[in-house]
This record gives C-alpha cells, sequence and structure tokens, in this order.
C-alpha cells in the first residue's frame, strides 16, 4: 500500500473499482473508469505498477461475473475457453511491451477502431438481439475467432486495457453470431484470461501493488456480480444499450488525452 494514499483518496479509488465492476460485468470497458482513476489517485507511481495493480484488481470482478455467467447464461464453455487459450499468450506478449508503448501513437488507432464499433451498433439495431444459434460453429469463424478476439484482442489487453471487455462482445457477436447477452457471458471467460495473461507478465516484472490491489478488488467483486446479474435479467437490450454509453465514454477519454491533455 501507498505510504502517502490518503483515506479519502482511497475511498474514492475503492467505489471506482466498485463501478468498474459493474461495467465490465455487463459489457466491458472498467478500465476506462479505474485506470484514470487509478492515475489520478497515485500521481507518483510509475505507469507499471499502476497498469499492474489495474489488472489484479480486474481479474477478480471480471472472474466472479464469469463465474455467474457460467451459471445462468446460455454459454459454449469450450468455445470460450478455446478462445481464452489464445487470449493467454496474446495478453502475455501485449503486457510484455506495454512499458515501452508510445500512446500517443495508438490513441487514434483505437479511436478509429471505436467509432467503427459505434457506427457497427448505431446503424444495426438487429446487431445482437437475434437468438444464438444452436448448431456447432464452423472451423472457419473458430479460428478467427481465436485470431481476433484471442489473440488480438487479448494481446491489446496486456499492452494497453481500457475498453478490452467492449471490443469482446461486440467481436464474438459478429464473427460467432452471439447475441449479446452470450457473446458477453463468452467475453468475461475469455477476459479473465487475458487478465491471467498480463497479470502474469507484470507480476513476473514486479510492478503490482498487492495490497492496494486486494482492497480495491472486494469492491470490483461486489460490483461484478451486480452487473451480471442485471444483465442477465434485462437482456440483450440493456447491454446493448451500455455498449453505447462505454464506446462513446472510451471515445471521449482517448480524444481528452489526445488533443486536451496537458
Amino acid at each position: 500500500m501507498p505510504a502517502d494514499i490518503s483515506l479519502f483518496t482511497l475511498t474514492l479509488l475503492c467505489l471506482a473499482a466498485l463501478a468498474a465492476g459493474w461495467i465490465d460485468a455487463v459489457v466491458g470497458g472498467g478500465g476506462l473508469l479505474l485506470l484514470p482513476a487509478l492515475l489520478v489517485g497515485l500521481p507518483h507511481t510509475p505507469a507499471a505498477y499502476v497498469l499492474g495493480t489495474n489488472k489484479s484488481t480486474a481479474i477478480v470482478g471480471t472472474t466472479a461475473a464469469a463465474v455467474t455467467y457460467v451459471r445462468k447464461a446460455p454459454l459454449d464453455i469450450r468455445t470460450a475457453l478455446r478462445i481464452g487459450l489464445a487470449a493467454v499468450a496474446g495478453s502475455l506478449v501485449g503486457a510484455f511491451f506495454a512499458a515501452g508503448i508510445n500512446s500517443a501513437v495508438l490513441r487514434p488507432l483505437i479511436m478509429a477502431v471505436l467509432l467503427a464499433v459505434l457506427a457497427f451498433v448505431l446503424f444495426r439495431p438487429a446487431f445482437g438481439t437475434a437468438p444464438a444459434p444452436s448448431g456447432p460453429v464452423s472451423r472457419q469463424r473458430m479460428l478467427a475467432a481465436v485470431l481476433v478476439a484471442g489473440l488480438g484482442i487479448g494481446f491489446y489487453d496486456g499492452l494497453i486495457g481500457p475498453g478490452t471487455g467492449a471490443f469482446l462482445v461486440v467481436a464474438l457477436a459478429a464473427v460467432l453470431h452471439m447475441d449479446l447477452v452470450t457473446s458477453s457471458a463468452t467475453a468475461k471467460v475469455v477476459n479473465v484470461c487475458t487478465n491471467v495473461g498480463a497479470l502474469t507478465m507484470f507480476a513476473i516484472q514486479g510492478t503490482v501493488l498487492w495490497q492496494l490491489g486486494a482492497l480495491l478488488a472486494l469492491f470490483n467483486l461486489v460490483g461484478g456480480m451486480v452487473g451480471a446479474r442485471m444483465a442477465l435479467k434485462r437482456g440483450a437490450g440493456f447491454v446493448r444499450g451500455v455498449l453505447v454509453v462505454v464506446v462513446v465514454a472510451l471515445l471521449c477519454k482517448l480524444a481528452y488525452d489526445q488533443w486536451l491533455a496537458a
């Protein structure tokens, strides 16, 4: 635990972890809230430690949400684990390169992808509302899901992180033709795998504040369990609405960091 952190700052970080757990469970993107909160609350802490501590917190809430979905959602656990194994590899590599990343170069690329995601969701109202197909997934679609959602988004999660859950939800719904509740459930399992890979690398590098991460993880856990239950109860329309809000918020945050932040 950082010695100079005040009780007020610690309280705000706990509330941010709670809200981030809820957002992550519904559609992903909780890092949009928690990572900036950690950067503001720990201004003198190296960025690598902030990233590592964020992962140590996020993995708990994401795991709780994944367990809730596995128990109650129509989830193909074999499909999720196949993609998840690729995601572990992708996130390990991404976390390895995280220390040398130039965020000013990557932000415009990420914003372009987010704009495409937002346009795709807004201009296709039926996206993610059809029932999930009952037949087996073709090899071609499974390979595409492994490459895009597993290796590709896994690499991004290890490298930067915020928005990973939202990217996974959209990618799985588009590639495997899942409804948004099923894709959100599958995304949680895959996201647990990306967190495992990234956290393993951060732990090896010694860049995790374990005491702070454990405290924030308790609040993230509660948020994740509540969010998963709400998504299951309210259905695809609710998830779609939260997805749009999270993508817009991500775009605003990235645009601010790129052009307005000093």
